[in-house]
């Protein structure tokens, strides 16, 4: 590895650095979505089964879960004093926006990685093709007599490139699959807000026709 990185040339090292900083988020974002997936279903289901009894109730338990996303989504609503069917549906939004853009607070570190680290394999081509060509002279490409240094220093030369499209790749796919979750994550909310809602609903036109 260190071989290829001094053969690689100065790019190969902000090229790692970006590599390392990736990973970091890969990492992460994997445990962050595995401690949620896990929980979630099972968390929001036992919500709900409670509030169709007791919203006062429901709410003490997403209390007691707000470390899991859901669980902090739906308690919003039920921490209100007896709401409005409209105020409760607007806690409901604002805090399903916030939390989905909470789970995207790592997709801009992979993003970067997806984008620079192409630039900078090419950019360490360029360099070190230059640097190849720049100490060749006419006389020896036309006596051949540089032609296994010039092979030489192209192929090292693309090594940037393969690095950088390598990290690209490696990245793209994960933040594809950190989308796709999120996007699941959607789903869920709008099905467990609307049971939620429609809980609510009833219970509140129950309360109003009998007062």
């Amino acid at each position: 590895m260190i071989e290829l990185i001094k053969a690689g040339g100065p790019v190969m090292y902000p090229l790692m650095l970006l590599s390392v900083f990736a990973l970091a988020g890969i990492m992460e974002r994997l445990i962050f979505w595995f401690g949620i997936i896990k929980q979630e279903q099972k968390t929001a289901e036992n919500i709900l089964a409670i509030a169709r009894h007791d919203l006062k109730l429901a709410s003490l338990t997403a209390e007691q879960s707000l470390k899991v996303p859901v669980a902090r989504f739906l308690y919003a609503p039920l921490a209100l004093e007896d709401p409005e069917p409209e105020l409760f549906r607007l806690a409901l939004e604002s805090t399903a926006d916030e939390e989905l853009a909470g789970m995207l607070k790592g997709e801009k570190l992979l993003e970067a990685a997806i984008t620079l680290a192409p630039l900078l394999g090419l950019l360490g081509t360029i360099t070190g093709l230059i640097s190849s060509f720049g100490s060749l002279k006419i006389g020896d490409v036309a006596a051949n007599t540089k032609s296994g240094s010039l092979t030489q220093g192209i192929a090292e030369a693309l090594i940037t490139t393969a690095t950088g499209i390598i990290i690209a790749i490696f990245a793209s796919v994960f933040h594809r699959l950190f989308l796709a979750l999120q996007d699941q994550q959607v789903r869920l909310f709008m099905k467990f807000g609307n049971q939620l809602e429609l809980i609510y609903r009833k219970q509140w036109q129950h309360n109003q026709s009998n007062s």
